[in-house]
Formats: structure tokens, sequence, C-alpha cells
């Protein structure tokens, strides 16, 4: 273990606000609770129906951030990109389980993941599930890249050495507790009722103005925030682990989701409900009771993390230090989406605090294209169902269109849930042209891959992995007729074919 002086501590904690700095205590542990499928449904940031004890106490003992977006409405691309400090666009991870055929993707040279940037200074890393396995099976990465089991050292930080501070990770399953079926999130509901004594009141839903409130509909949300309840439940535990051990008092822990709700426009869209995140961040030095309203991308917890250990920020890494001093806040935060599993797309967002901008590039294609992960849930069956027997508003209606918009304009403080696409606007034209500009900026400077398409020899080979797993569970013919469809689009793309 690499052994560090009062100066080198100093320096771990000199990035944070002034008057926080606690000399000669031991170098920080650093602990990352990340949770799949989840927005900021807790009591914290507004949330009435249910109450979140555990993740609210955490937040009054530190900094809740009301404004922290994913960089991808997707896991394996957001996780790609929060374990770099990097845009997934950038480091060519954009497309969703890219890189599991037998053509493989690479870190650009010199990019690393920040676990084996911690373990060279000396901490011991871990990446788990919840509860840690005694095995040390590790939990879930879901990596877009190639990568290095042994940047981890195990699943358990309690079996490092004595002093040995340590940098670890807890994935934990959140909104995947309910899973995709009717029958799944009933089993959920019920598990709430004994945990909790009852389960979250359906006739208490109000559902956002795109959803019909359908009765399956209405039971999944109910289910969903009772997840959200059993989430808040084992973040108690964990730190009652913490606190067991003597490691609470000088450990940071930070909690945060992968990106938003699996829901009909939720996860994979790059609408508010699959980007707003909950980022919460406790620990030694931290002013607690501390609500910032600033623009955040999740990317940052990266820099963050480095940053507070006493740990150098790669020059490359465009993460930031939201916890600097000298930090200044963003203008705007940025989001891409490409393909997910078999269903080929690339978006493109910007979010200012007033404004949303959405450049869909497959524009000829509709917002709900055929994808066998999403078409499979019993919320989806009953929406489109809904739509089917005309039950659906004219907002609702839109998600069934044959196309959608070349671009999408909203103005968040009057149409929070961005609805209104004020594209064709008049009185908007100035901020359209300010947004276009700030989008095609980020897509350049950045360095986005996805303006090329995707190699058609990865394609192919991960689309054969994809299509064999399909086969394997039996999902209807129309799935695989949606790949080879898709694969024809690449074809075209790469100019492989007509």
């Amino acid at each position: 273990m690499i052994k560090r002086t009062l100066s080198v501590l100093l320096f771990a904690l000199a990035s944070l606000p002034l008057g926080q700095v606690v000399q000669g205590a031991p170098l920080p542990n650093v602990l990352w609770i990340i949770v799949d499928d989840m927005s900021a449904h807790f009591s914290s940031y507004g949330e009435k129906l249910i109450q979140t004890p555990n993740v609210d106490a955490l937040a009054r003992r530190g900094v809740q951030f009301n404004n922290a977006y994913v960089t991808a409405p997707v896991c394996s691309t957001c996780r790609s990109a929060f374990i770099t400090g990097m845009y997934q666009t950038t480091i060519g991870a954009h497309h969703h389980r890219s890189g599991r055929g037998t053509e493989k993707i690479e870190l650009p040279e010199g990019i690393r993941p920040i676990p084996e940037i911690f373990q060279e200074a000396g901490y011991y890393t871990t990446l788990t599930g919840w509860p840690i396995r005694e095995d040390e099976r590790l939990g879930k990465s879901d990596y877009n890249f190639e990568w290095n089991q042994k940047m981890y050292d195990g699943a358990d930080w309690a079996k490092r050495n004595d002093s040995q501070p340590f940098f670890a990770q807890i994935q934990l399953p959140g909104g995947k507790l309910r899973g995709g079926t009717q029958e799944s999130a009933e089993r959920m509901a019920s598990r709430a009722e004994k945990t909790f004594g009852k389960r979250t009141d359906v006739n208490q839903i109000k559902l956002p103005p795109y959803y019909p409130a359908t009765e399956i509909i209405l039971h999944d949300w109910a289910a969903y925030l009772d997840t959200v309840r059993e989430t808040d439940r084992v973040v108690g535990e964990i730190l009652g682990k913490l606190d067991a051990e003597g490691d609470l008092e000088n450990t940071m822990v930070l909690f945060m989701t992968d990106h938003g709700i699996s829901h009909i426009r939720g996860k994979q869209f790059m609408y508010d409900e699959g980007l707003h995140v909950p980022l919460v961040i406790a620990g030694p030095g931290i002013n607690g009771g501390q609500v910032r309203e600033d623009l955040v991308e999740h990317i940052d917890i990266a820099a963050v993390s480095l940053a507070y250990a006493g740990i150098e920020i790669p020059r490359y890494m465009q993460a930031q230090n939201i916890m600097a001093e000298a930090y200044k806040p963003r203008k705007a935060v940025f989001a891409a989406r490409d393909r997910c599993d078999e269903t080929v797309e690339h978006l493109r967002s910007v979010r200012t605090h007033e404004y949303k901008y959405i450049r869909n590039y497959l524009y000829q294609r509709p917002h709900l294209q055929p994808n066998a992960y999403k078409d499979g849930k019993s919320i989806m069956k009953s929406f489109k169902e809904a739509g089917v027997n005309g039950k659906l508003n004219k907002v609702q209606t839109s998600l069934l269109n044959p196309t959608r918009p070349r671009e999408e304009l909203y103005s968040l403080s009057n149409d929070p849930h961005e609805i209104r696409n004020l594209v064709d606007d008049p009185a908007y034209a100035d901020v359209l042209k300010e947004m276009r500009k700030l989008l095609s900026r980020w897509e350049t400077k950045s360095g986005d891959q996805g303006v090329d398409p995707e190699p058609v020899r990865m394609f192919d080979s991960d689309m054969k992995v994809y299509v064999d797993t399909l086969e394997a569970r039996r999902r209807p013919i129309e799935h695989i007729n949606t790949i080879k469809s898709n694969i024809e689009l690449m074809r075209k793309w790469a100019g492989e074919g007509k």
C-alpha cells in the first residue's frame, strides 16, 4: 500500500469548499451506491406517496443535486461513461452492450477506468451487489469495452489490509425488482407489503400526462415506487455495515442511479424521465444540508471521487470536479442514445435550465421502434392496446405515430413533461437557433463517434449473439425480422448495400 503524508491528505480535500478539511484524518474511503432503472422518486426530491428515510438522511448529511443528468439513458453506455469520466460517444462505447460478439471494443489509448487509477494509488477496489457474496463474486459492470477484472481486488472492502483505504461500488437492482410483467409487479407489491406492512396505494398514483391510466400501468407504477422503498431500505443496511465496521465517519458515500425509470417514454429516451437522476454525496469534510440546483452530468462522479482521494484528475477526462471551490457551473448538459439491442437509433439532446432540445436523426422512424426488451413488458402491451381501442389522448397517441419530428424543443419551466414541441413556434426561433449551436458544438468538440455508422462486421457479430438469445427465449419472429431490417439499414449507412 502507498502511504501518504499529511500534505497529500490536505491536497485530497483541497477541492472541497473551504472550512471542511479535517487535518490529520486518515485518507478517506469512497463508496458508490449505483441503482438500476430509477428516477429521483425519493421523498427528499419531493415524492409524496412514499417515504425514503435513509436516502433522505444521507442528503441531510451532505449535498443533494437536484439537476443531475446521465449522458446516456441506458445502462451499459451510461456505465461505460461514468467509470471512465468520459462521454460514451467519445470513447466509442455508445451502442448498448456493443463488443459482446467476436469484435471487441478497446478504449482509446491513454484512457483508463478509474478503478485502475484508484488501485495504483493504494486503494482496495471492490465491485459488488447486495448482500455481498461470500464467494467474492463481482457485481454488475456492464461496460461496452474490454477491461481487466484485476482492476477490482474483490467484492468486500472489509478484506483489505489494515489502514488501507477503499474505493467500492455497490450495484443495486432498483427498478428492475418489479420485473416487466403484471405478475412480477404483483410479486414486488406483495414483497413490499410483507417488508413495510403495506404496499403503495395504487389509488393514489398520479401518472405523467403522456401515460394512460390503465390498470396495468397504474399497478406497475405503484410497484415501481415499492422498489424505491426497498432500495432505500438497502441503503440503510449498507450504511449500517459502514458504521458497524468503523468506516462510516471516514467514507464519502455517493448515491446515484444509472438512468431514469424503465418505462415507455423513460429509459432509452431523451426526455427527463430517462435522463434525470438523483445524486447525493456525503462524507467527511462535506457540509451537510446542501441542496444544489446547478446542472451536473453523471460522469462527474469520476472526477469528484478522484479529487476527494487526493488523486490527480487525468487531463483527458471530460468529467468535472463539481465539488471544487473553483468549479464553474455548466451552461448545459448533453446526452446521446444509439443502438439498443436490435434497435438502431441515433438521438442527441442538450438541456439548459430553461430548455430541452432533441435532434432525431432517424426521424423517418417512430418513437416506439420495435424493441424486444421493451415490447415484452406488460406496460407497453397495455399502452398499445389502449391505442388500438381509441383510449389515448393526442399527447399519448403521438408516441404511436409512424414518424417523428426532426427536432424537438421544450420550455421546461412551462412544460416540465416535455409534451408541447416549440420547434415551429416563431416566438422561440432564436432559442432554437442557440440550442442547435450548443448541440452541434458539443458533437464536434467531444468527437461524437455516433456520426459514423456502427461497423457492419461488429453489428453482425453482436446481433448474432442477440438473435441467438432471442431464439433461446422463443421471442416473437417479428423481433428477429426487426434485427434483419436494422442490419440492412446499417449496411446502407456503411455503403455496403442498396
